[in-house]
């Protein structure tokens, strides 16, 4: 038996259609007992997208981003948010999308990415899939300032850190972003050994 065997679609109904599509489904879950159960869930209906983590063996320093969230803000962040760069697909494949993202974030154009693996960020409500990648860098890969594109409202500031720094920044609370705690751990477990 599949889930698919374990789950009935009933109705689906779009909640909201502004930047990303909120709709309400009712199913019909088979439970482990074997009881059919009528369930309601919201759900976002992100697309993918990918994130990546440049990486200098030699001088160990990572490529981070740091830029303003407004549902962190919401929650009660009163700071900017440290991450690893990262956009939707797009319709692109990831590595396309990353190398893209990558360039107008970091400013940095990355020839070879590496895909380490992929996570559902948030699957309690929303679809994305997240496409996690890691790249070397050298200095002279930096082919502009960076800092997002200005008419998708981005104002990101490009930072270079020591990985021990950065995996500091973990541990005290400066970096709270899933994607660029998991990429760190990435590099300090299989690159910076």
């Amino acid at each position: 038996m599949t889930i698919s065997d374990r789950v009935r679609i009933r109705d689906v109904r779009v909640l909201s259609d502004n930047w990303t599509p909120l709709k309400e489904t009712t199913f019909d879950y088979r439970r482990a007992n074997g009881e059919w159960q009528t369930q309601h869930r919201e759900t976002y209906e992100r697309d993918n997208a990918a994130a990546v983590l440049p990486y200098n063996l030699a001088r160990r320093t990572v490529i981070l981003v740091r830029q303003f969230r407004l549902p962190a803000f919401i929650r009660g962040y009163d700071d900017l948010l440290i991450e690893a760069a990262a956009g939707v697909l797009d319709n692109a494949s990831p590595e396309e999308r990353i190398r893209a993202e990558a360039e107008e974030e970091t400013g940095y154009r990355l020839h070879h990415v590496h895909k380490v693996f992929e996570a559902f960020m948030s699957p309690g409500a929303n679809t994305e899939k997240l496409h996690f990648f890691v790249a070397e860098y050298e200095p002279e890969m930096r082919v502009s300032g960076g800092g997002g594109l200005e008419h998708e409202g981005e104002d990101i500031e490009v930072l270079e850190l020591p990985i021990d720094e950065a995996l500091a920044m973990i541990a005290d609370g400066r970096i709270i972003d899933a994607k660029a705690i998991m990429l760190l751990q990435y590099v300090a477990l299989h690159v910076f050994r």
